[in-house]
């Protein structure tokens, strides 16, 4: 992973009781982890973008397991997302890159997961939060699952950065009941319904 140099690493995990109605029992946790790195390709254009990307896997692979373990481990992870901000000297395409690196990586350590995991990139300047959008690991459209999570550093990720991140969570958002296709009926395994 010589290609990536962390700067930091954030760690956040939230657990919400309620919204205004009734206290759970049974809180929905939500967390997320972002690695501010280096981006060798900052202030150039490059073609071939292979190696930041096969470099992206690995450090995903170091990601995943910190989350699911802070998470309590991957049966307990029902919904998910991946999101990156590029430092402003960079493209958005080095972005885009997580989209195999963190996506793949967490699917692989989520036997049920099944459907696609949304994204949101930005390039942007330090400080910036991110809306990292989520839904059901097993089917995308599990309406009661659609939820985001914020993430984001006050000092990053400076111009020849970029913030790389993870979100999961264990449960629907916290009140859901507008209906749509549930958990319990999905039937189709094809990750959408």
């Amino acid at each position: 992973m010589s290609l990536i140099k962390i700067r930091k690493k954030l760690l956040n995990i939230e657990t919400i009781y309620h919204e205004g109605g009734p206290v759970r029992t049974d809180p929905i946790r939500m967390g997320s982890i972002a690695a501010v790195i280096n981006n060798p390709y900052a202030g150039r254009y490059e073609e071939d973008l292979t190696k930041l990307v096969e470099a992206a896997k690995e450090l995903a692979k170091e990601l995943v397991p910190e989350l699911l373990s802070a998470m309590g481990g991957a049966d307990k992870i029902q919904a998910y997302g991946k999101g990156a901000i590029v430092g402003i000297n960079g493209e958005l395409e080095h972005g885009a890159i997580w989209h195999e690196a963190g996506g793949w990586s967490m699917r692989a350590c989520l036997p049920k997961a099944k459907s696609i995991v949304p994204a949101a990139k930005v390039v942007a300047c330090a400080g910036t939060r991110l809306q990292i959008p989520m839904h059901s690991i097993e089917a995308a459209y599990v309406r009661s699952h659609f939820t985001t999570m914020d993430v984001g550093v006050i000092d990053g990720p400076r111009p020849d950065e970029l913030l790389y991140a993870l979100v999961m969570s264990t449960g629907s958002r916290v009140h859901e009941r507008l209906g749509g296709l549930r958990i319990d009926q999905i039937s189709v395994g094809d990750g959408q319904r």
